[in-house]
């Protein structure tokens, strides 16, 4: 052929290009998990606000409102992140978020006690919008390069967020008792989010329109449910009574684990588990809600969207209702039953709604979309809230537990509900 461009070269050539690019798929995907490991720090904060309890003597209503905030900046830096891709870039996006998350982190070591708003200002505002810019960024990017596994892709990304507690969590708690203390911990913190999410923008882009992706697998447990899906534009996709539907009952079901997570190591101590064990515990938490979450986009991938939202529903009503008897019979061993239960079923709702978001409503404005669903934690946050409110003024845990069971089988009504987009 003596080097001439043949359309046999020519679509060996493009199966090659197709090749590489689906190999790179996955080296981008482990990346992306290590940096959503270190951005899920946010959700330590059981065991990160113990010094500013301790030491700087700020009450349990005010460290609660903490977590609410960091979870509203959380969304709205969700939402903020798709439109400053579309305008700076991926990388010069992800690069941002970094630097405000890493120096929030590091200025929250700098406190000393003499207001909580700067509490709320370095942790809440600058750490929670940090990581919640790059967390819609990199989810979104990583997603558009695995549309024949969308459920999976959205399990790695999650665990590695989820799993965060166990790992940094539980090593913050035993550097705070070091000589280092718990100053010097938070800008180690800081710095080691921010570089992560530096290296994580040097891999991350989005594919090529010239990228071709092997074909979705149809299963059996998707039949019933098969539907043309549309890209849908955000403002298409609010317009829809499913997606509020849909939005209400992840509120509901999320609520449960951010409950259980914004005071889970008081709540073991409260039946009895030392100190020590209590905070072991939150890691066991992290790690179901680490598990649940990559189990629920293998389901998904495997089951279709009906059968997992219903399945973790289920898992969600079953948490609430064994935690709410651990608390009413001051049972240790129920409570470690309750928060693996609550683990696992937190760690589905962060899943379903990427996999949810992209299943119904298409991946081309999936960025924007998926801000906007991943906004039910700001819901789940309030009620949260209202769930440490409710403790501190009943003097115990059951007044909260039977609000989320109630919460949890209204979230299974509407869940029946959701059929089609």
């Amino acid at each position: 052929m003596n080097g001439k461009d043949t359309p046999a070269c020519r679509e060996c050539c493009e199966m090659m290009s197709d090749r590489s690019s689906l190999s790179r798929r996955w080296l981008m995907l482990a990346v992306a998990v290590v940096s959503m490991l270190f951005a899920g720090m946010i959700y330590a904060w059981s065991i990160l606000k113990v010094p500013f309890a301790e030491e700087l003597g700020w009450g349990v209503s005010q460290l609660s409102l903490n977590f609410t905030l960091t979870m509203c900046f959380f969304c709205i830096g969700g939402l903020l992140g798709s439109r400053l891709s579309r305008r700076i870039g991926v990388k010069a996006t992800v690069i941002s978020a970094g630097v405000l998350a890493g120096a929030g982190l590091a200025l929250t070591g700098c406190l000393t006690g003499e207001s909580v708003v700067l509490l709320y200002v370095t942790y809440s505002f600058m750490a929670g919008l940090g990581i919640g810019i790059a967390y819609n960024v990199v989810i979104s990017t990583v997603n558009a390069w695995f549309p024949d596994k969308k459920g999976l892709c959205s399990g790695c990304l999650m665990m590695g967020f989820g799993a965060s507690t166990l790992l940094l969590g539980n090593l913050a708690s035993v550097l705070f008792e070091s000589t280092l203390g718990w100053r010097m911990t938070f800008a180690l913190l800081g710095g080691a989010l921010c570089t992560a999410l530096i290296l994580v923008s040097l891999v991350l882009r989005r594919p090529g329109a010239d990228v071709v992706f092997p074909a979705p697998k149809k299963t059996v447990g998707r039949r019933g449910e098969d539907f043309e899906v549309k890209d849908m534009t955000t403002s298409d996709m609010i317009k829809r009574f499913t997606f509020w539907r849909a939005f209400l009952c992840l509120v509901f079901m999320t609520a449960v684990g951010n409950a259980v997570i914004s005071f889970a190591r008081d709540l073991a101590i409260s039946v009895g588990a030392q100190a020590g064990l209590a905070t072991t515990l939150v890691g066991v938490l992290a790690v179901c809600n680490g598990l649940g979450r990559i189990l629920t986009g293998a389901v998904f991938d495997a089951l279709g969207r009906r059968f997992t939202m219903l399945a973790a529903n289920i898992l969600t009503v079953i948490a609430a209702g064994v935690t709410l008897l651990a608390v009413s019979v001051h049972s240790l061993p129920l409570c470690i039953v309750g928060l693996c239960l609550s683990g696992i079923s937190y760690g589905t709702s962060p899943t379903m709604s990427s996999a949810f978001t992209s299943a119904f409503y298409g991946q081309r404005y999936f960025a924007s979309n998926f801000g906007v669903t991943n906004c039910n934690l700001m819901g789940a946050a309030a009620i949260a809230t209202v769930c440490n409110s409710l403790m501190a003024s009943s003097g115990g845990y059951t007044v909260p537990f039977i609000l989320l069971l109630v919460l949890a089988v209204a979230a299974l009504g509407l869940n029946f509900s959701i059929r089609k987009p």
